[in-house]
């Protein structure tokens, strides 16, 4: 059974367990390259795009106490889906700086891997969106990204790994 952090009132009263609290500090891109291949190559005849987007996250304690920063990788890559020429391609790394307080430690793994990135999507997604249309393409507007999903692939990834380095 899981024993809470629970706070008495003078009253004798004991309190919901603390909240966890998070602040985003700041935001920011800390690399970013878009290539516009089809406007260097000038591919000829119809332009039918395929668009394919990697997404990786990463994240690190800071010096500060209860400081992390949190990093959304994405790769996209968009090919014409007649000849498969590259038409562009996109990297971005998008980092979120937050305080969080509160979060046990069992849980602040899944949390930084979640929900900070849940918190900084929609600002990544607006930058994808005007490079793209400020590169000559029509806007791309990124689907929602289920980070939760993400985490449970990148866990049974890693304990897959484990599981094959400790046999062999």
């Amino acid at each position: 059974m899981a024993e809470t952090d629970q706070t008495a009132q003078p009253n004798g009263n004991a309190t919901q367990p603390a909240q966890p609290k998070m602040q985003i500090l700041g935001q920011f891109i800390r690399d970013m390259s878009f290539e516009n291949i089809l406007a260097q190559k000038g591919i000829q005849g119809e332009v039918k795009p395929d668009i394919q987007v990697q997404v990786s996250l990463d994240g690190k304690k800071r010096t500060v106490d209860k400081q992390y920063e949190v990093i959304i990788k994405l790769n996209v890559t968009s090919k014409n889906k007649e000849g498969s020429e590259t038409l562009f391609l996109m990297e971005i790394e998008y980092a979120g700086i937050f305080m969080i307080d509160g979060v046990p430690d069992e849980q602040l793994h899944p949390f930084l891997m979640i929900e900070c990135p849940r918190m900084i999507f929609p600002f990544l997604r607006r930058i994808v969106s005007d490079v793209t249309r400020d590169g000559g393409f029509p806007a791309l507007n990124l689907d929602t990204i289920d980070f939760v999903a993400l985490y449970r692939q990148d866990m049974a990834r890693r304990a897959e790994a484990q599981k094959v380095s400790g046999t062999a």
